[in-house]
């Protein structure tokens, strides 16, 4: 296996996954003892890439090596940096190809992509010095679960893993939290089932409205009204609700357009700016909907939302009816 780069750039969208990425470069560069001098950070939209370079030069004080950790370099895209501040990118290509021996610089960009037609890109590209965090697609989340529960020493079932990535959206730092309670409450050599998912499992406002239109969409009257009271019951605002069923309708209609455009999910998750997972179960869900019933379900959220901020309709009644209506 090649060595790696002692200079990287990491881009992308999957904050955990780059950060459980550098997490584990400052256990192999930084000795924890000597983190405060060993250990630098730098915001490119502050500082100069002269004065990041400045200090990657220097030996490090008290210490055998250190890591660098310079976020923000937008010159890496093709976004137009605001900063004032000045960033020579030829002196970067220079540093690139003779590292200090002591220094790991990595070079942070909250980017979906970099500007692959610049110089830089394409040396640091060359270079192989690039490392991209791209969110995980719908198919992957399963394996990475499973991965990550082998580490804690626990199983799902496998009923249990669509539960549990349901509940919490395929994000993957709520799924680390959740995982690591999942198995404390089991206990090693467990195998998690679907009761202990929805017994222990924390869901988001989101994640319950989603829940509820899985009933209306599967046509579960009662169990619709039963997850409705229940969010009620929980203070949740019922103009809230109104609103996130209609961002839920709403990508429903999105996904269902780009489909039938030949857009795969990934790329239909990276032109609406959304996780993959949300887009995969929001195309699950509109395959009972046709285009025109989602725009007249949307022009209805729509008049019941100004129907309850003007106080023309009961909230409650208004969400009840409109639920029967849906599910009819």
């Amino acid at each position: 296996m090649a060595e790696e780069s002692s200079v990287l750039v990491c881009y992308g969208t999957e904050k955990f996954l780059k950060d459980e990425y550098i997490s584990r470069q400052m256990e192999k560069w930084v000795d924890p003892e000597l983190r405060d001098f060993a250990l630098i950070r730098y915001d490119l939209t502050e500082t100069s890439l002269d004065e990041v370079l400045d200090e990657a030069e220097t030996a490090p004080f008290l210490a055998e090596r250190k890591l660098i950790l310079a976020s923000s370099a937008l010159f890496f895209t093709g976004a137009k940096d605001t900063s004032k501040v000045e960033h020579r990118t030829d002196r970067l290509l220079a540093y690139l190809s003779a590292p200090a021996p002591y220094t790991k610089l990595i070079l942070t960009v909250d980017a979906e992509k970099l500007d692959e037609r610049k110089k830089l890109v394409k040396t640091f590209k060359e270079k192989k010095a690039i490392k991209p965090f791209a969110p995980l697609s719908a198919e992957e989340l399963p394996g990475w679960l499973e991965q990550r529960a082998k580490k804690h020493g626990v199983t799902f079932e496998r009923t249990a893993v669509e539960r549990f990535l349901l509940f919490t959206g395929g994000q993957l730092q709520a799924m680390d939290a959740e995982l690591a309670k999942l198995a404390l409450y089991a206990g090693e050599g467990a195998s998690i089932d679907v009761s202990t998912v929805e017994k222990l499992v924390v869901k988001s406002a989101e994640q319950n409205v989603f829940l509820l239109m899985e009933d209306i969409v599967r046509r579960r009257l009662d169990k619709a009204m039963d997850q409705l009271h229940e969010l009620l019951k929980q203070k949740e605002e019922p103009i809230k609700l109104v609103m996130l069923m209609a961002r839920q309708f709403r990508l429903i209609l999105q996904v269902k357009d780009l489909y039938a455009q030949g857009y795969s999910q990934q790329q239909t998750a990276t032109h609406l700016g959304s996780h993959p997972y949300p887009v995969k179960l929001a195309a699950e869900q509109g395959r009972s909907y046709h285009q025109d019933q989602l725009k007249r379900i949307l022009t209805e959220l729509a008049d019941l939302d100004y129907a309850m901020k003007t106080g023309r309709v009961d909230k409650v009644l208004g969400l009840e009816l409109l639920l029967l209506k849906l599910a009819a």
